[in-house]
């Protein structure tokens, strides 16, 4: 008896983790409509990035996977890409604000746009839990691609998907 109730247990624990990795969302869906403010108070929004290919990236600063993806986000993208007027990155910190982001930022010397995303009002609109994740959206805001977590042969594949879509 006590072997069955463990198992149901373990299934159980293995549902929760389950459900804590969907996606509120589905590649082909329209991006969901936000707006964020960046440092010196512009807003970006969803109907602002129309026309254009663009990566949500949440992360938060203590994420240890986080900190092996944005290197390569800062180096392999926006060093790359980040002038192109048909490309942007939003890089959206999960509950924390400036006073963590600013030397965050300063100290890693990463240039990419980042926001606070304090209260979760935009990540709640994709997901529950688990960072980092990745958005692609198309020029006409449907969402391409998602992941969650980092290896470096999905952020490749990534990087590639979105020299693809530029050239469209």
């Amino acid at each position: 008896m006590k072997r069955i109730i463990a198992v149901v247990a373990l299934f159980v624990m293995l549902g929760i983790h389950a459900k804590a990795q969907e996606w509120k969302v589905k590649v082909g869906d329209n991006v969901p409509a936000f707006s964020v403010t960046n440092k010196e108070g512009a807003v970006v929004s969803t109907h602002s990035l129309k026309g254009k290919v663009v990566l949500l990236n949440f992360f938060a600063t203590w994420c240890p996977p986080c900190r092996q993806e944005l290197p390569r986000l800062q180096k392999e993208l926006w060093d790359v890409l980040g002038g192109r007027q048909d490309f942007d990155i939003l890089v959206l910190a999960r509950e924390e604000g400036w006073d963590k982001l600013d030397p965050f930022m300063k100290n890693n010397a990463y240039t990419f746009p980042v926001y606070p995303d304090l209260k979760r009002q935009v990540f709640s609109l994709f997901a529950e839990q688990s960072i980092p994740r990745n958005v692609l959206i198309n020029k006409e805001g449907k969402i391409i691609y998602q992941s969650i977590g980092y290896t470096p042969k999905e952020f490749s594949s990534l990087i590639q998907l979105i020299k693809e879509e530029l050239k469209k």
